[in-house]
């Protein structure tokens, strides 16, 4: 398991100019990646051991992680 958090460029690199085009100028892009973000930044700080947190949210954050970049996913599939 690695400590470094997923950032959409990161995971996305090939997406990296849709993602900024997306950001600012779809207002439903742009909320679905600020909550994927504190959803991330959320889960990272779990995994360093900077925050504590129960398995059972542990396990919602990362489902909720995974949720959300799929729709992402979904909605730079079709940008």
């Amino acid at each position: 398991m690695t400590h470094t958090p997923h950032e959409l460029a990161e995971d996305f690199p090939e997406h990296a100019d849709k993602i900024h085009d997306l950001k600012m100028n779809n207002a439903h892009f742009s909320r679905l990646a600020d909550e994927y973000h504190n959803v991330n930044r959320e889960v990272h700080r779990i995994e360093t051991g900077v925050e504590g947190a129960s398995n059972d949210r542990e396990e919602e954050l990362r489902k909720t992680r995974m949720r959300l970049k799929d729709e992402i996913a979904g909605m730079l599939s079709k940008a």
